[in-house]
């Protein structure tokens, strides 16, 4: 009798949700594993193919200062799932992390709002799912065979979200695979910090060969959501986690580190051939989705909808005038007994870059010293092997443009860093230490600490009792060549 009575109320509210459903947004989120600005055609770089990001970026919007909330897998995808700044995770602001059980993930979020989700490859991690999120993937159920099997299985009516990731472009590399496949490693446009020569050249040409099989996995799920019919009510997000997997870039601080491309199309709700010059940080997409599906975003979460930016047509006047980016522990690079990282902040705008760095008696991107590390056999272990980390320490004596590129590369730095970027757009030039600049580096630096404090920043808000280094690690690292168990020098490390 109670079932009869209620029946009429259970169907109303089943097709109230349907119809919501109906109206919402699907959501295809793509992650590139060590993917960095600014290697993209839509960016003008003149070798590397990406044709499906240059049509997402051509038919909705191009982001030109988009930044990762730390250079490291885990703690960017954290921050990404989470909506918030890494620092605020706990043990999720470092490599091998985790996720704290009372976080929220939009994944989750959207689940519980009637959304199928599901993700492919890399998504989380590396690290160890515990708790509810061990018994619920924090970016849905994982499809091993991908998103045509995702789509198979969606329930009728069901808006979804997924979670395309990859390996590419993460080391290892198959050596020369770039210049065989066609690139001219003449035509490559190296950072500046990295010595000319053919290895180096050889080396970014095999990133870009990977770069561009990530590009035609995207491809593939547009001709998908294209035979479907469902391109246009869905939100394209597509991205990488950080700089690419090269000396100075990845686990740095610096645009070749925390800057990736970003762009993203819906339909008609986003404009095509919006190009955003304000900053934009990663965070930013969790609430991006909720909003577009029209839930509540939580308070907890730090990033900012975008959908202002780009749907309602206030542009930059709607993003940040500038970004802050961090870095705690990527691996335990330093000396035994010392398993701690490398703690530093930075905020930049559009004429400045100002980085703290916390402890500089420790190797910015580890030891030298592989005998001696933490780590058995770890050797400048935050930077992943490869020819051009090879190439650079082999030949930093050769002359003063080689040691040049080692200092910038690998050795110890002070604790302010300041680049004026009207002067030095590549940011090499250190002005932190010259009195004409001494103004614009005491406002940053008050400013900095100030928005960390403000984003709940333990370094700022617990002080020294709070030890983002005493959480377990539980990866491996680069080693040296005559270390035990290593991989040949040219090789590269394991993809993980």
């Amino acid at each position: 009798m109670i079932f009869r009575l209620l029946l009429p109320t259970i169907v109303a509210t089943f097709l109230s949700i349907s119809a919501s459903a109906e109206g919402r947004p699907n959501i295809l989120f793509c992650i590139a594993d060590d993917w960095g600005w600014p290697h993209a055609g839509a960016y003008g770089d003149p070798v590397v193919k990406t044709p499906t990001f240059d049509r997402i970026a051509a038919e909705g919007a191009l982001f030109l200062h988009a930044h990762v909330s730390s250079p490291s897998c885990t703690p960017c995808r954290n921050s990404i799932m989470t909506g918030q700044w890494h620092w605020r995770l706990g043990a999720g602001a470092s490599l091998y992390g985790t996720l704290r059980q009372e976080l929220e993930v939009y994944a989750h979020l959207l689940g519980d709002a009637g959304y199928h989700t599901g993700s492919w490859r890399k998504s989380f991690g590396p690290g160890k799912l515990e708790g509810k999120f061990a018994e619920r993937h924090p970016a849905g159920k994982v499809y091993p065979k991908g998103f045509a099997d995702f789509l198979e299985a969606r329930p009728d009516g069901a808006p979804f979200c997924f979670w395309l990731g990859a390996s590419d472009p993460h080391r290892g590399y198959k050596l020369h695979s770039g210049e065989k496949s066609g690139i001219d490693l003449s035509k490559i446009k190296l950072f500046p910090f990295f010595p000319d020569s053919k290895e180096v050249r050889g080396d970014v040409a095999d990133y870009y060969f990977e770069v561009q099989r990530f590009d035609s996995d995207v491809a593939k799920a547009l001709a998908l959501l294209e035979a479907n019919g469902e391109l246009d009510n869905t939100i394209i997000v597509m991205t990488g986690d950080h700089g690419m997997p090269f000396p100075r870039c990845k686990s740095n601080l610096y645009d070749s580190g925390s800057q990736v491309p970003l762009a993203m199309r819906w339909g008609a709700k986003v404009k095509a051939g919006q190009v955003i010059n304000g900053f934009v940080s990663l965070t930013d997409l969790a609430p991006t989705f909720l909003e577009a599906a029209g839930l509540e975003v939580p308070a907890a979460m730090t990033g900012q909808s975008l959908l202002p930016a780009v749907a309602e047509g206030k542009g930059d006047a709607a993003l940040r005038p500038f970004i802050l980016t961090g870095k705690e522990r990527h691996v335990p690079s330093q000396e035994a007994p010392d398993m701690g990282g490398y703690p530093s902040r930075a905020i930049r705008n559009h004429d400045f870059l100002y980085i703290r760095n916390y402890v500089t008696d420790r190797w910015p991107n580890g030891t030298p010293n592989w005998e001696k590390a933490a780590i058995p056999g770890a050797w400048y272990a935050d930077t992943d092997n490869g020819p051009t980390k090879s190439y650079i320490i082999e030949n930093k004596d050769k002359d003063d443009a080689h040691r040049q590129a080692y200092e910038w590369c690998f050795a110890k730095r002070p604790a302010d860093e300041l680049y004026d970027l009207r002067k030095d757009p590549d940011q090499l030039n250190n002005v932190a230490g010259d009195k004409a600049y001494a103004e614009h580096l005491k406002a940053l630096s008050d400013q900095l600490t100030t928005e960390l404090i403000a984003a709940g920043d333990p370094r700022h808000v617990d002080g020294e009792s709070f030890d983002f280094d005493a959480h377990p690690y539980g990866g491996g690292a680069p080693k040296h060549p005559q270390a035990g168990g290593a991989k040949k020098k040219n090789k590269g490390t394991k993809k993980k």
